[in-house]
């Protein structure tokens, strides 16, 4: 295991010198991110360790303050091994998703149309909050892309700003190594700026979990646990959230709550993503505007006591947890130029730690665990207006140089693989003829974790030390 918290380790940086070297004199450097070469597929080693971060455990909303405690968490793919929740924002387009563990590991399905935990409030002072909470985003988001960074690399002090990942001076990262068909076994250095990261739960049943489980490959078959196909309206096993509690949807009510310390807690997701409900709905099949983010939990409610601490009044679920599970999505990231801010025509999708939403995405450091690193992973991120490239990254450990191509016309299809008993991450584009089916092969699931698999070039990047 890693200890992403060793003290004086050093930061791994994608330097410009450093970084247009390593794309092999193909990159380049928009607005401090660097792009290697497009891919289908990347893979990250090494997911996983021990560490700590602030898990949060009282919110007052009367002075604003917040409260935590020190948790510890060891295991592979930890800190993301606990529950995390999905995140899309457009322009985007959602048409399907999925998600998938392994059969002699998954849980019981979920109870379709559990009760929420929510509290229905005014909002009247919504509209001219909505606002604020608006520019607390966009600066959360501004602060994610860019920082910073100070790093003796090869006996030399640097800095750079890293408009790539929110970096934490304690752990170090390996570069990156592309595979490509022709040269399955041959690399370039890719080295992607790297940090430490202080993350989440004790995870002991995790690590066994996983050995249990075995790889992602071998016999047996992986069941889907949750399902939304937007032609058909279907919504299996999942809910859809966001960020307008207090606020009184298209269906004349309410969920969630607003307060002037902490803004807008999570709420239901209107049909059309842009505002909130007073019930779950069915995200139709639409286009998400730039800025509009839709979130995507299991629909199982916290009301059985087993989320831990959460922000009194929000709606809350359980998110998708264990390090060997699967979520398959088809999406497209049209170009949108109508929107405006920080975040437009800026399309990504990436999961959390469930614990960062049910507290307080957006707003103060200390009422969220994100900052202390409880775990982020962006999947596939536009990192400025306009961009045609996706980057990836783990939040704080480090993120590769390479990308995938957006999506501007039609949609692709994806999956993003743990295999726990790897320590491995995969991100991959799939054969459109792939079918999300109630239950997949494993020797599917471990198609999708071949580097070479379909012949397209892939990337490996090495976390940790």
């Amino acid at each position: 295991m890693r200890n992403f918290l060793a003290a004086g380790a050093v930061i791994a940086a994608a330097i410009a010198g450093t970084a247009a070297d390593n794309c092999n004199g193909s990159g380049q450097n928009i607005n401090g991110n660097w792009y290697c070469e497009a891919v289908k597929a990347i893979t990250y080693q090494g997911v996983g360790g021990s560490g700590s971060y602030k898990k949060v455990t009282n919110m007052d909303s009367s002075s604003g303050s917040c409260s935590s405690e020190d948790y510890q968490y060891s295991g592979a793919m930890a800190p993301l091994d606990e529950e995390v929740s999905f995140h899309f924002r457009g322009p985007l387009q959602l048409k399907q998703f999925a998600v998938y563990t392994p059969s002699s590991s998954s849980n019981k399905k979920r109870d379709v149309g559990t009760s929420a935990h929510h509290r229905r409030h005014g909002h009247q002072h919504f509209h001219e909050h909505n606002k604020e909470i608006r520019q607390i985003q966009d600066e959360a988001q501004k602060e994610k892309r860019e920082q910073m960074v100070t790093a003796t690399i090869d006996n030399k002090v640097v800095s750079w700003v890293n408009n790539y990942m929110v970096a934490s001076p304690t752990s170090s990262a390996e570069p990156s190594v592309r595979v490509d068909a022709a040269q399955p076994s041959s690399a370039s250095a890719s080295s992607s700026a790297s940090s430490s990261a202080s993350s989440s739960a004790s995870s002991s049943s995790a690590s066994a979990s996983a050995s249990s489980t075995g790889s992602s490959g071998g016999s047996g078959s992986w069941n889907r646990q949750a399902y939304y196909d937007s032609s058909s309206g279907t919504a299996d096993g999942l809910v859809f959230l966001n960020h307008f509690g207090g606020s009184k949807g298209s269906d004349g009510d309410s969920s969630g709550v607003w307060d002037t310390s902490f803004g807008n807690s999570l709420s239901y997701a209107s049909s059309d993503g842009k505002g909130g409900a007073g019930h779950p709905q069915v995200l139709e099949d639409t286009t998400l505007p730039s800025n509009a983010e839709v979130v995507i939990m299991s629909d199982k409610s916290c009301d059985d006591g087993n989320c831990g601490y959460y922000r009194d009044g929000t709606v809350a679920y359980h998110g998708f947890d264990g390090a060997q599970k699967a979520f398959l999505f088809e999406f497209g990231m049209p170009d949108d130029n109508s929107g405006s801010g920080d975040n437009a025509n800026m399309p990504a999708i990436w999961m959390l730690n469930a614990l960062i939403p049910r507290t307080l995405q957006y707003g103060k450091a200390e009422c969220s665990c994100w900052e202390s690193g409880c775990g982020e992973f962006d999947i596939f991120e536009v990192l400025d207006s306009g961009n045609t490239r996706c980057k990836s990254t783990f939040h704080p450990a480090g993120g590769d140089s390479d990308y995938f191509e957006r999506p501007t016309q039609g949609t692709i299809k994806a999956a993003v693989v743990f295999t726990g008993s790897e320590e491995t991450a995969h991100i991959k584009i799939l054969d459109y003829s792939t079918n999300f089916d109630s239950s997949l092969a494993s020797s599917l699931i471990q198609s999708f974790t071949d580097d070479n698999s379909d012949g397209n070039g892939s990337s490996l990047f090495k976390l940790g030390s």
